[in-house]
């Protein structure tokens, strides 16, 4: 049989990480990040509860030579099975251009470097956020995120977010969500399948850093009916059940792991309004 292969983009962060260590335990892991040094400590730590089939590779996603790259290491290693790709920029983190850069073009670059991998059973879950929720779907920014490789995406994007790095990480993220949309006719003709995965408040270093800049993750917290943050073993079930068989007829949809803050958001909303 041909060795099964799982990408990981941003894989030595926490949602990264936890995904790791359940699908090492199916086939090989290519860990990709930014650090080399975050990477080997996410080596040695999976290697610590029995997960060593595992190699890495720093990329900047927004480099489409650091992708190619990534890319053809993954095909030396064996057949795409999964494509995870968590990579992307909170809004503490970077000011709006970079943002967009990184969570939405990024994103393009990926998919477009990977696609040329997928077979019959292939899986691609890319990494959204509930914020996309909380940008419109409708405006004269939709037909743009769809297209995250045209020439001047950002500059388009940066007349909708306005140097505002919440609204970019929002309408980013909400991109992630169009472009799976739109790719799933692509993915599918060569029998892949392409979804994305959108986390509410999750307590993982990135999470931790939004929450002590910006009051309104409080807030979000406030009104989540399960009054509590999620875990990245929480994310990692879900995206571990999206990679899988059992979701098989699953594709070009949004799957929200967000305690149902989402969901009460409205009835907050109108409750206020009254």
């Amino acid at each position: 049989m041909t060795n099964q292969v799982y990408v990981i983009t941003g894989g030595s962060g926490g949602m990264g990480k936890a995904t790791a260590e359940l699908v090492g335990k199916k086939g090989t892991v290519l860990l990709a990040d930014v650090s080399e040094e975050r990477l080997i400590q996410t080596k040695e730590e999976l290697a610590t509860i029995g997960i060593t089939d595992v190699y890495y590779q720093t990329v900047d996603i927004t480099s489409k030579e650091n992708v190619t790259a990534l890319a053809k290491k993954a095909a030396e290693l064996g057949a795409l099975k999964g494509l995870v790709h968590t990579a992307g920029l909170s809004p503490t983190m970077a000011d709006s251009k970079r943002i967009t850069e990184v969570n939405l073009v990024g994103t393009g670059i990926v998919l477009e470097a990977f696609l040329p991998l997928a077979t019959a059973g292939t899986a691609v879950v890319c990494v959204s956020s509930m914020s996309a929720y909380m940008a419109p779907r409708q405006g004269p920014y939709i037909e743009v995120l769809k297209q995250p490789l045209a020439e001047n995406v950002v500059d388009a994007m940066e007349q909708f977010a306005q140097g505002n790095s919440g609204a970019a990480y929002s309408l980013s993220k909400l991109g992630v969500q169009l472009i799976v949309e739109d790719q799933a006719w692509v993915w599918g003709e060569r029998g892949a399948r392409i979804t994305s995965l959108s986390p509410g408040t999750i307590n993982t270093p990135m999470g931790r850093q939004e929450a002590a800049k910006q009051k309104e993750m409080k807030t979000m917290l406030d009104i989540t009916p399960l009054r509590r943050e999620g875990e990245s073993s929480e994310i990692a079930t879900a995206l571990e059940f999206l990679l899988s068989d059992a979701a098989s007829y699953i594709t070009g949809i949004d799957l929200l792991v967000d305690g149902g803050t989402v969901a009460n958001l409205a009835k907050v909303k109108s409750a206020q309004n009254k």
